[in-house]
């Protein structure tokens, strides 16, 4: 009898305990493909999860599926909902341990199957980096460094197709580094932002990091806790994959629609800018060919290229690549040499916006869109003598970028915009591949 007694009243907390589990953050869309679609959540405690869809899920569900969101996991979950169709819009509806969540926004899209059928359809993507959550308790004292976390609302109201986050998505500070706890704590802190959750559900979402994602500023590849700032990007992020050739890091690569985006990782093999021996390198001669293989490879209109820090930026300060001369120039040499065309690189990590424009000597143009800050605090640099920054684009305060892709596809034209952390246009400019 008391055994019995023990088993009921067992039972009874884990159902209490289940109950009082509810949505912390998310659902977030993340990659899209043709017919395949992840989302990611995270609940406040170990919970079991369902996911109802269909094309209209108020007249009938195709499906649903359950995951279990669990503490060894900070109860983060991702749904893989396959056998979609292409170029549709689904809705769907998510219940924590039984009870259905009231989302702001509740549909997915899967891309569409416009090749050899019709001219590839226009589409807008969202950029930004450097995004700081102030914790007062761990903050440096003094002036908060985050702020206008309303810009993420300004960015949901741009109704993007998809946003593409270019590192400094966190900042890790000092309380975290020694602690895969700290680490997945930090994402959590940031994830719960509640002005961040309409833009989280409103879109799909890809991402990159750079060194306050990774681990302390600066960062580069002896970092003792990467192994555990590498598994906390995968939990909080849903990319198509992560690593190039069974080798560890975040190198991807996605389409959309016609255009092609390269993830490159700038810290898990980055030597050591300090060291006077040895080779330096940022990417490493694996991933430099692995790009320039896939950019040659590529049909694409355009070829985004998201690193980091920036890259085409010749002065050699701060994080630039250009402080890792030989490697960058390498880059470029090969770019040249196999006469790669319509590449326009996407950074953040300045703490301003700018773009830049750089002709090689057989008259490739290539572009580069640095994109930042968003939430943290926003820096003047306008003494820094950059030969290639096109005029009138510099932007010091917090701010987003908008790439919209349009036309037909023999003549595809990329505009980008950039709006301030009230949504006002600051600039906009318009390229061909």
């Amino acid at each position: 009898m008391k055994k019995l007694m023990f088993l009921v009243n067992a039972l009874l907390c884990i159902g209490l305990y289940a109950q009082n589990a509810s949505l912390q953050s998310g659902p977030m869309p993340a990659y899209s493909a043709m017919r395949e679609v992840v989302i990611w959540l995270q609940t406040d405690a170990p919970a079991e999860v369902e996911l109802s869809y269909g094309l209209d899920i108020e007249k009938e569900v195709e499906q649903t599926l359950t995951i279990q969101t669990i503490a060894e996991e900070y109860h983060c979950g991702k749904f893989f909902i396959k056998g979609l169709e292409p170029g549709r819009s689904y809705t769907y509806m998510v219940k924590v341990d039984g009870k259905e969540v009231a989302l702001k926004y509740n549909k997915f899209h899967t891309q569409k199957l416009w090749q050899h059928r019709e001219e590839p359809p226009a589409f807008r993507i969202a950029l930004g980096s450097c995004a700081y959550t102030n914790e007062a308790r761990y903050d440096r004292p003094g002036t908060p460094y985050g702020r206008a976390y309303t810009i993420y609302q300004e960015i949901e109201g741009q109704k993007p197709d998809a946003m593409l986050w270019l590192g400094d998505n966190i900042y890790l500070r000092e309380v975290d580094y020694d602690s895969d706890y700290g680490i997945n704590a930090r994402y959590t802190d940031f994830r719960n932002v509640p002005e961040l959750q309409g833009l989280l559900q409103c879109t799909h979402h890809y991402a990159i990091w750079d060194d306050h994602d990774f681990g302390p500023n600066d960062a580069d590849r002896s970092y003792v806790l990467k192994e555990n700032t590498l598994a906390a990007f995968k939990r909080f992020w849903g990319n198509y994959n992560y690593g190039i050739n069974g080798k560890p890091g975040i190198t991807s690569s996605f389409v959309f629609n016609d255009v092609q985006f390269f993830l490159l990782d700038n810290r898990y093999n980055r030597t050591s800018n300090y060291r006077t021996t040895g080779e330096k390198h940022i990417l490493g001669e694996e991933q430099v060919q692995w790009l320039i293989d896939a950019l040659k490879y590529s049909k694409a209109s355009f070829k985004f290229v998201a690193i980091g820090g920036q890259f085409l930026n010749p002065v050699a300060v701060y994080e630039n690549h250009a402080t890792y001369a030989e490697e960058r120039q390498r880059i470029l040499d090969l770019i040249e040499k196999e006469n790669i065309k319509g590449v326009v690189f996407l950074s953040g990590d300045r703490h301003r916006t700018e773009l830049t424009k750089m002709e090689l000597s057989n008259g490739t143009v290539l572009h580069e869109l640095t994109c930042s800050p968003l939430t943290s605090r926003a820096y003047a640099m306008r003494d820094e003598e950059h030969e290639y920054r096109v005029k009138g684009t510099l932007v010091e305060e917090q701010n987003f970028g908008i790439l919209e892709v349009s036309g037909p596809l023999q003549d595809r034209v990329l505009k980008m915009q950039v709006f301030d952390a009230q949504g006002k246009l600051k600039w906009q400019k318009e390229i061909k591949p």
